[in-house]
């Protein structure tokens, strides 16, 4: 068996046949946001992936910047999703020009990358910088609070399987909690029909817990305007236009929409 970082972020292509995407939801419900409260133009997409999201607010007419660590997803954004400008940036820590933004977005649980107290600290004061008065922060990721007295995620492996280019991939996933650490761990070992050795890969998000969340927003100098499980790209049911956001933060996702008060 080998080990790779990610095979699917590592692979692109391979990324977005695992999770189509074909009706853009993300990015029409991050929009929906962006109107709803107000954000200008100048929009920067944090962990941008493949940059689905960055050119669907492109095509709703904002000035985009894409950023990831991941050079093979900027250069697969950058041929495949063109019209925003894709840099490479680290979320735990950036500097892309001060007040240079009108909202920070950061979808699919990219924020969880930030594991420890000090990574979530780089992350919120490089965002603090970035943005320019009044300006919004847009997330969404898995909820921590989910895992309180609640096993059905867990411990118990899950199978999945998709065709790419005549090819069958496989992947068995097991999540644990690392209560130490606060952290929901993966291992996802890939199988493929194409007589590959099989593949593993272990990766982590951090648990955030709501009034954690709202805690240190506004530590760093942010109005919490929304938070809330649902509905929102990745719940079921998802959302859909016209949907106001919930009132409540049990389910598996968490979304929230912050307001810088108090700049750098």
């Amino acid at each position: 068996m080998t080990t790779a970082a990610n095979l699917l972020t590592d692979n692109p292509e391979l990324y977005e046949a695992r999770f189509p995407d074909p009706d853009r939801l993300a990015g029409r419900w991050t929009e929906d946001c962006l109107r709803r409260y107000g954000a200008g133009p100048r929009v920067l997409d944090m962990g941008c992936g493949t940059g689905r999201d960055a050119a669907h607010l492109h095509a709703a007419g904002r000035r985009v910047t894409g950023a990831d660590l991941s050079e093979a997803m900027l250069a697969h954004a950058r041929a495949h999703h063109p019209g925003p400008a894709y840099v490479r940036a680290d979320l735990h820590g950036f500097d892309l020009g001060r007040g240079a933004f009108d909202a920070v977005v950061c979808l699919d649980s990219a924020l969880l990358y930030c594991h420890t107290n000090d990574q979530l600290d780089g992350f919120l004061t490089s965002c603090r910088q970035a943005l320019a008065p009044g300006g919004l922060l847009v997330a969404e990721m898995r909820n921590g609070a989910y895992f309180l007295g609640r096993t059905d995620l867990l411990d118990t492996p899950k199978l999945n399987s998709f065709t790419w280019r005549g090819t069958q991939y496989r992947s068995t996933t097991t999540l644990t909690v690392d209560r130490t650490a606060q952290l929901l761990r993966r291992v996802r070992t890939w199988t493929a029909d194409d007589g590959s050795a099989p593949v593993e890969q272990r990766s982590a998000w951090r648990l955030l817990f709501p009034q954690e969340l709202r805690y240190v927003l506004a530590a760093h100098g942010f109005e919490v305007l929304a938070l809330y499980d649902g509905p929102g790209p990745r719940t079921e049911p998802p959302w859909h236009e016209g949907q106001l956001p919930g009132a409540t933060t049990d389910a598996d996702r968490l979304h929230v929409v912050a307001r810088l008060t108090t700049p750098h």
